[in-house]
């Protein structure tokens, strides 16, 4: 590491099941981790929740909708700007987080998903910009929370809150 890079950072995830830890892929995605880190510092996913979880597959969250008192439907929206893909080599597997998008490739914003099991079919059509270090557990709660609670099937049945994602100084 040269001497003017600031030291690695990873996003501690706070959920109403317990905490994940991810650790950033910068060389991989770099744009896509540094509008990560910049949502968390602002607090913007803070008070969110995964509103989408299919068990084997994703939870996905990151929706500014999922807020108590949100007007629109969860899954529909984002910071008010989109960021441009950043597809590359990294394997769709279980614990690797990844941006959301609807069909336009460069139209991710800020919901994301972390894969509960291998999705390969994924790889290089969505951005993969890191993966869990610690928490798996939690994923493991969360992707068996029961679903259908909604007009989606994937809609959880309760809400599966996302209390703060904070950036913090990578571990050792």
């Amino acid at each position: 590491m040269s001497q003017n890079q600031p030291p690695s950072e990873q996003a501690v995830i706070k959920t109403s099941y317990g905490e994940m830890t991810v650790a950033f892929w910068p060389d991989a995605a770099p744009k896509t981790v540094e509008n990560f880190k910049k949502l968390a510092r602002n607090g913007f996913y803070d008070g969110t929740a995964f509103h989408r979880i299919i068990k084997g597959f994703m939870i996905q969250g990151g929706c500014p909708n999922t807020k108590q008192g949100g007007r629109d439907t969860p899954g529909t929206g984002g910071p008010g700007y989109q960021i441009k893909a950043e597809f590359n080599a990294r394997p769709h597997v279980r614990g690797v987080i990844s941006m959301a998008r609807s069909a336009s490739p460069d139209s991710a914003g800020s919901q994301f998903f972390i894969c509960h099991g291998d999705a390969r079919f994924l790889d290089r059509q969505y951005t993969a910009f890191g993966e869990l270090v610690s928490g798996e557990d939690v994923l493991e709660r969360i992707a068996n929370v029961p679903t259908g609670g909604g007009s989606e099937k994937s809609t959880p049945v309760e809400r599966v809150g996302v209390e703060s994602v904070r950036i913090v100084p990578a571990a050792g």
